[in-house]
């Protein structure tokens, strides 16, 4: 699918600031799969869907994931999770897109998972290091991320997870999982 037309059937889902936000994923996103060998129209296409279902109604985001029987576990967390997943089925019924890279890559933006590939790794970080992004830790991610994918993601993840935990919210399995995988398979661990 040509940008232009992505472009213009993602704003119609999306608020202004967040149709920025899906430009800087976007632009990021393109850089990062340059830098590290992604495929660069996947990452192009992912970013700019990444958040189509972000403002969805709560009830039917729901519905999806019971009917699609999408992880269950997704209803007993924060529905901003949901997105994600009910965003990557939307993107597929709705848009026509099929190219399950570039769905996965949708639908683990929030989350993560064990065994990511690289393009779900730069739509994740894309997403987190954005240009529009601001919050404690950006710029040492941003700076991360120029050299090293793994590494960034490392951080992104701990400085998640510490968010989360300091706000006493809790987290996502996934999100846990891809942190220890990508430890692992570093060979940090002693």
């Amino acid at each position: 699918m040509e940008r232009n037309k992505a472009l213009s059937i993602v704003k119609e889902q999306l608020t202004e600031n967040r149709y920025e936000h899906t430009l800087g994923v976007m632009e990021t996103a393109i850089q990062l799969a340059e830098r590290y060998g992604a495929d660069v129209k996947k990452a192009e296409l992912a970013a700019i869907f990444h958040d189509y279902a972000k403002f969805r109604n709560k009830e039917e985001m729901k519905q999806i994931i019971i009917n699609q029987q999408m992880d269950a576990r997704l209803l007993q967390f924060h529905h901003e999770l949901w997105h994600a997943p009910v965003g990557a089925y939307l993107v597929q019924q709705e848009v026509g897109i099929t190219d399950e890279e570039v769905l996965s890559a949708i639908r683990y933006h929030t989350t993560g998972r064990l065994g990511m590939t690289l393009l779900e790794k730069v739509v994740y970080l894309a997403d987190y290091i954005e240009p529009g992004r601001r919050f404690p830790g950006v710029e040492e991610a941003r700076e991360i991320a120029r050299h090293n994918l793994d590494e960034a993601m490392i951080f992104a993840l701990r400085n998640t997870i510490t968010f989360l935990m300091r706000q006493n919210q809790p987290i996502f399995p996934d999100t846990f999982e891809t942190y220890n995988d990508i430890i692992m398979k570093k060979g940090d661990t002693k």
